[in-house]
């Protein structure tokens, strides 16, 4: 049960990248630098955080593998969202995602396999892309 329902989570939070990527993609002229780090740094945060937590409760024990797996995808989605603006956001989202991905692991693990966490966590994440989208339709 619980395996099926993580893979919808992966599958749900892979689509919600996507769409913000390219509604932004759309929209890149018009936003300002210092929003763009912020978008970068947001989306490449929370896609690591929310992918680390859940890999960590899909595989309990390997931690060395869903650390590098998490810490590339937060790279990955730090310099594609960066790539929109300008190369220090590149820079910066590249950093924040490699950061937050080294760390997501570990918070998982602390979390012990709490849905309430998971939960909060997909919560958040759903509510920061929104927030992204709603700031740059704004600007």
């Amino acid at each position: 049960m619980i395996d099926g329902n993580i893979v919808f989570l992966h599958i749900l939070n892979f689509t919600a990248i996507v769409f913000l990527y390219f509604y932004l993609f759309k929209i890149r002229k018009l936003i300002g630098f210092h929003l763009g780090m912020n978008i970068s740094m947001m989306a490449s945060g929370s896609a690591a955080i929310v992918t680390g937590v859940i890999f960590i409760y899909q595989f309990p024990f390997k931690f060395v593998l869903i650390t590098v797996i998490t810490t590339i995808i937060g790279i990955i989605v730090g310099v594609v969202f960066g790539a929109l603006f300008d190369y220090q956001t590149l820079l910066t989202g590249y950093i924040n995602g490699l950061m937050i991905g080294l760390m997501a692991p570990m918070v998982g693990a602390a979390a012990s396999l709490n849905m309430m966490f998971l939960l909060f966590i997909e919560l958040l994440f759903i509510f920061s892309l929104f927030l992204l989208a709603l700031s740059a339709r704004h600007t």
